[in-house]
């Protein structure tokens, strides 16, 4: 009987549940009658980006930052994947407006793994016996969508943070970092004459290439020597993974098939898809070329920092194999 009313993730009422709720509660001794309805903000970017697991995480803390808010009498439930739902009876607007100041209060300083909770609320009443109450659901959850656009693009672009940040601590690349390969990138850009907008497509993609790192185990880029087989398995679908990522988010949408792309190589024996020569997008070609040279220069815990003639002799030994070998020119005239 329990499993049968309660949604098994979060542990609060499951639909199937409340809709009959709503239907017993509806009856004019229960006026007013309020409803709120509740979504998580960015919950698809969370588990397009972190993963499902940790989506899950988000949701729970939800949950119980919403049943913590109500009273007893107050039946809080899952309503669909990312929402949630209060009904309120015998609840005047100015009682349930101090539930929704409650449940916002409760939220601020609240994270899941560095990821700040958001929610949008909207709130209906059925003050009169002759309301459908299917007309004051509806109401709610465009109140709801209303708060959406109000608060949902600041909840987005704190994830994004939340991720950049990830992707500093783990690919070992910081500002300064990211600079140097978009000033050398920006330079060999314009020798090839590419228009301001490619130019600005460049700087993006090299930006986030490495975006689907933050899905890799954080052990495997600080062990010092080789990776075990199963290791680098896993480390080869980071493009992949960051391809998924940057189609979740509009301002990186743009570049997801540069993404996807960055690790093939000249002669086909890079990874995901094994593409060949000119197959290979050109400023993926170039953000490969910029992101191998700033590893060279820069070290990491699993290779020491290179001379400027072993990086010279290294770029010329992989020209034509790894790297595409006009670009290679280009970058050791400029550089």
């Amino acid at each position: 009987r329990y499993i049968s009313f309660h949604d098994s993730l979060s542990g609060l009422y499951n639909r199937s549940f409340f809709e009959q709720e709503m239907q017993r509660l509806n009856t004019p001794r229960q006026l007013p009658l309020s409803l709120i309805l509740i979504d998580v903000n960015g919950l698809k970017l969370i588990n397009d980006t972190f993963g499902h697991f940790r989506g899950d995480k988000v949701l729970k803390q939800a949950a119980t930052v919403l049943s913590s808010s109500c009273r007893q009498e107050d039946i809080v439930a899952r309503w669909g994947g990312d929402e949630f739902i209060i009904l309120l009876p015998q609840t005047t607007r100015g009682q349930a407006q101090k539930l929704l100041n409650r449940i916002n209060k409760a939220c601020k300083g609240v994270e899941i793994d560095g990821i700040p909770l958001s929610l949008s609320l909207g709130l209906a009443i059925k003050e009169r016996e002759g309301q459908d109450l299917g007309n004051i659901l509806q109401e709610a959850e465009d109140n709801m969508y209303r708060h959406k656009t109000e608060v949902g693009p600041d909840a987005k672009d704190r994830v994004i943070q939340v991720l950049k940040k990830g992707l500093a601590k783990k690919s070992f690349e910081d500002e300064k970092h990211i600079e140097t390969m978009k000033k050398i990138g920006g330079k060999m850009g314009q020798m090839l004459g590419l228009p301001q907008s490619e130019l600005q497509r460049l700087q993006s993609l090299i930006e986030i290439h490495d975006i689907g790192i933050i899905n890799i185990p954080g052990e495997i880029f600080t062990r010092k020597g080789q990776l075990r087989p199963e290791e680098w398995e896993r480390m080869k679908k980071h493009p992949e993974i960051g391809h998924r990522i940057a189609r979740a988010i509009p301002e990186f949408a743009h570049v997801a098939n540069d993404i996807l792309a960055h690790h093939e190589h000249w002669d086909g024996s890079g990874y995901p898809r094994g593409l060949k020569g000119i197959d290979i997008p050109l400023l993926a070609r170039i953000t490969a070329i910029v992101d191998a040279l700033e590893v060279m220069q820069s070290g990491r815990p699993y290779k020491e920092a290179m001379s400027p003639g072993e990086i010279e002799a290294e770029f010329r030994r992989c020209s034509g194999k790894q790297f595409d070998p006009e670009l290679v020119e280009l970058l050791l005239t400029i550089w």
